[in-house]
Parts: structure tokens; C-alpha cells; sequence
């Protein structure tokens, strides 16, 4: 499995290429701007997208989504809770598939499972594939995500970083915004986590 970061936006959102170096198909996490950045490392890889997987609504990582599906054919993959109308929700082309808590992709040989993590937004969620979480806004390193938007409540996303917290063993934490990290980490110094845990 190839982990590929691209930096997008004004908001400088981190979009994830996850590749099957055997099958060259990949998933694509959350377009959030610069579809040509996005489309180049694709076709300067022969790289064959077969889903676009999103954490949550927000425009600063849905932004690509319709010309990225356009040129390469994949699937668009959000929580049904994340979509309708409104500055912090995703207008869902047709063809969208919704997504939540237990369902599983497969990408060559790579499996993403879905875990709902709502709190930043209510449709949020984690992608847990191999030694890989994408947290989107959820989790960050020493931080997590703000709940002061529209649909964004505290005490959710304290519940789902307790959920975080819980998951055997250690993950590479691969979050929406700003450097990777490890939940082993996270779970030692990061205080959103902590307090999390001791409150709900």
C-alpha cells in the first residue's frame, strides 16, 4: 500500500491517493481542491481511481470531487448525513453511495472499513485500512476538530475520539489537516483525547 499526500487548497487540505502498487487502483480521500494536482499524480502514475472516499462535507475537502469523478470514472463515497443543502454540507452528484459504521471497500487488495465519527460535522467519519486511520477533521495531532460550524457538537466528538482511543493496537494517523501522527501518540499527549476519555 502507497500513501500519497497532497496538500490542497487555501485551507491547505491533506488529499490522500491510497494505491495497490500490484493493481495500480487506487482511492482517492477527499479532493478538497486543485483537481489538476490531483489528476496529474493519477495519470503520471497510471494510477486507475476506483473510488473517491470522503471523510465529511466540508467544501475545504469536497471542493474536486465533481472534476476528479468526471475524468476518471469513480465512485463518490460520503455519509448520508453530510449531504444536502448549505455551506457545510456536500451537494452529491448523482451516483453517490452512502457510507457508515461497519461497511467495507475494497481496492485491490487494500480494505477500507468505515467508523462513524461525528462531532465536527454529523456524518463524520474515519477510514481504518491496514495500519492506516484516516481521521479526516476528527482527530489531529494534539488537537482534534471544531464543532463550531453548523451540525458540530462537543460532546459528539468527544464520544468519538473516546472511540478512537479504544481501538486495539497503534495506527499511522493520517488526518485532514496539518502533519500525520500515531494513535499510540495521540493517546499519550493529545488533551482532546484524554479529557475525552475521562468524560463520557
Amino acid at each position: 500500500m502507497l500513501i500519497k499526500c497532497l496538500t490542497v487548497g487555501q485551507i491547505e487540505t491533506n488529499c490522500y491517493i491510497v494505491t495497490d502498487e500490484n493493481t495500480l487502483e487506487c482511492a482517492v480521500i477527499d479532493p478538497g481542491d486543485e483537481s489538476n494536482t490531483i489528476l496529474n499524480y493519477l495519470e503520471d502514475n497510471h494510477l486507475k481511481a476506483k473510488y473517491i472516499l470522503l471523510t465529511h462535507g466540508h467544501f475545504d475537502h469536497t471542493t474536486a470531487v465533481e472534476p476528479v469523478r468526471e475524468e476518471t470514472g469513480a465512485t463518490v463515497f460520503i455519509n448520508k448525513k453530510d449531504v444536502g443543502p448549505g455551506p457545510f454540507r456536500f451537494d452529491a452528484p448523482a451516483g453517490t453511495v452512502w457510507y457508515g459504521e461497519g461497511d467495507e471497500l475494497t481496492v485491490g487488495s487494500m480494505t477500507f472499513r468505515v467508523i462513524e465519527t461525528p462531532g465536527h460535522t454529523p456524518g463524520g467519519v474515519c477510514l481504518l485500512c491496514g495500519e492506516a486511520l484516516f481521521s479526516g477533521d476528527t482527530l489531529f495531532r494534539d488537537s482534534c476538530g471544531r464543532t463550531d460550524f453548523d451540525g458540530g457538537d462537543m460532546n459528539t466528538l468527544l464520544g468519538s475520539l473516546k472511540r478512537l482511543y479504544a481501538l486495539p493496537g497503534d495506527y499511522e494517523v493520517y488526518p485532514g489537516h496539518e502533519a500525520t501522527t500515531t494513535l499510540d501518540r495521540e493517546r499519550r499527549f493529545n488533551q482532546y483525547m484524554k479529557y475525552a476519555v475521562e468524560v463520557c
